[in-house]
C-alpha cells in the first residue's frame, strides 16, 4: 500500500517509518514540507501523492506550553485533523491518528478502556479529544489509537533526560502519584503495523504492558542503565508548579487491542531494556 505519513521525522515518526516501510510504499511529509494546519496544503498533499491511508503522527505535545498558546495548540491537535479528514472523506482515504491519555481526568483506580468517559484537566487534552471528535465526525474509515508517556531513539524524552540529569546531579526528585504505562515508539509502530494488516477500524488503546510512577520509571532507568551514586527522591506534583494539571492515573485497557489481533505488547521493563541496548548513554 502507499502511505503518506505526516510528522515522519518525529519520536514516533520515525519508528513508524523504519517499521512500516519494510513492506508499504512510505512518503514522509514534516513541518519543513507542510503546515497541515492549512487545508490547502493537506489537500494538495493528499491528492498529489493518492494514498491508501494517511497517518498523521503529527501534534503539538508540549503539554505546559498548551496553557499558554491554545491556538496554536488547537490548530495542531485539531483542526489540522479536521482538515486531513475532510480531504480523505472525499476518496474513503483511510487514516491513522494518534490521540493521548489526557482525555481522562484520572480519577479512575481501573484501565481506561476505548469507551470510557473523556474528560480532560488541561488544554493539550482538551486539543487531542477535539481531534478525535471531528475524526469520528468526519471519517468512517480511522484507526484512532490512543497511547502515553512516550519514548523513543529519535527526539526528547523522560528516559533521555533522566540520564542527562543524572551525569550532573547525585539527587533527583520525581513525581510518584501520576500511574501510567511508559511506552516505547517501536513497540507501538509494531502495534500500529498489526492493526493495518488485521484490516480493523475503530478506536484502539495501545501501550507496553503493566504500570508504574514516575518516580518508579526513573527508579528502573537508571538501574537498567547501570548508574549509581544517584538517589531518586519521590515529591508530589504539586510541587512542580506546572502550568498544565496532569491526571493521576490514566492507565489504558488493551483488552480490545488483544481481542483483535490475538497480541500484545510486551511488559514495559521489558521495552525499557531494548531501548537502552539501543542508545548510546
Amino acid at each position: 500500500m502507499k502511505i503518506l505519513l505526516l510528522g515522519h521525522k518525529g519520536m514516533l515518526g520515525c519508528d513508524l517509518l523504519s517499521q512500516l516501510g519494510r513492506k508499504h510504499d512510505i512518503i514522509g511529509l514534516d513541518k519543513e514540507e507542510i503546515d497541515i494546519t492549512s487545508e490547502s496544503e493537506c489537500r494538495r498533499a493528499i491528492h498529489e501523492n493518492r494514498p491508501d491511508i494517511v497517518i498523521n503522527a503529527a501534534a503539538y505535545t508540549d503539554v505546559d506550553g498548551c496553557e499558554k498558546a491554545k491556538d496554536e495548540c488547537f490548530a495542531v491537535n485539531a483542526e489540522a485533523v479536521k482538515n486531513i479528514a475532510e480531504t480523505c472523506r472525499e476518496k474513503n482515504i483511510r487514516i491513522i491518528h494518534f490521540s493521548t491519555d489526557y482525555i481522562f481526568d484520572g480519577n479512575s483506580n481501573e484501565p481506561y478502556k476505548e469507551d470510557s468517559l473523556c474528560n480532560p484537566v488541561n488544554v493539550y487534552g482538551a486539543s487531542k479529544l477535539a481531534g478525535e471528535r471531528y475524526l469520528q465526525e468526519l471519517s468512517s474509515n480511522y484507526i484512532l489509537v490512543r497511547t502515553e508517556w512516550l519514548y523513543g531513539k529519535n527526539g526528547k524524552n523522560f528516559v533521555r533526560t533522566i540520564l542527562e540529569k543524572a551525569r550532573t546531579v547525585n539527587k533527583l526528585e520525581v513525581v510518584d502519584d501520576q500511574t501510567g504505562s511508559p511506552t516505547y515508539t517501536r513497540d507501538l509502530a509494531a502495534a500500529v503495523d498489526l492493526l493495518i494488516e488485521r484490516n480493523v477500524a475503530g478506536i484502539f488503546h495501545l501501550t507496553n504492558r503493566g504500570s508504574c510512577s514516575w518516580f518508579q520509571f526513573a527508579q528502573k532507568i537508571l538501574q537498567g542503565a547501570g548508574v549509581t551514586g544517584v538517589q531518586v527522591m519521590p515529591i508530589k506534583s504539586g510541587q512542580l508548579n506546572r502550568l498544565a494539571q496532569r491526571p493521576a492515573y490514566s492507565v489504558l485497557s488493551m483488552q480490545k487491542f488483544i481481542a483483535a489481533t490475538g497480541k500484545t505488547m510486551q511488559p514495559w521493563q521489558l521495552a525499557l531494556q531494548d531501548y537502552l541496548q539501543s542508545i548510546k548513554y
